[in-house]
């Protein structure tokens, strides 16, 4: 059976969930690297399902980024969703430009792991 969506993140949350029925794309790098996956689904067809930038936290603040894409390629590039994956990845250079993601404690990367986590789950 089909799964409802391809999850492409970084986050070891979302990967060992047992609570969302995901195709889960797990890439042990950065939100950047994270962002370059999706664009290349995109490339095949799929569709972005939510925004790469989802939520209040900023993406110089959290090393955590999970996207959603539809499961089923289209055959054709979506170019909303093109140019929604351009402008985040641009966004995400502008940011890291200001500032680098700070060295934080274990605790506050459960909390984004949480948080990032928490965007997905709710989306479905």
């Amino acid at each position: 059976m089909t799964k409802a969506a391809i999850a492409v993140t970084n986050n070891p949350k979302v990967l060992e969930s047992k609570d969302i029925d995901l195709e889960v794309i797990f890439i042990d790098s950065t939100s950047k690297d994270v962002l370059i996956k999706v664009r290349d689904y995109i490339h095949k067809g799929h569709r972005l399902l939510t925004h790469p930038l989802a939520g209040s936290v900023k993406p110089n603040e959290t090393p955590y980024e999970t996207v959603l894409v539809s499961s089923k390629s289209y055959g054709e590039v979506d170019l909303d969703s093109l140019t929604l994956i351009e402008n985040s990845m641009s966004t995400l250079e502008k940011f890291l430009n200001i500032r680098k993601i700070p060295d934080w404690s274990y605790e506050v990367l459960e909390d984004l792991k949480l948080i990032d986590y928490d965007l997905i789950f709710n989306y479905l």
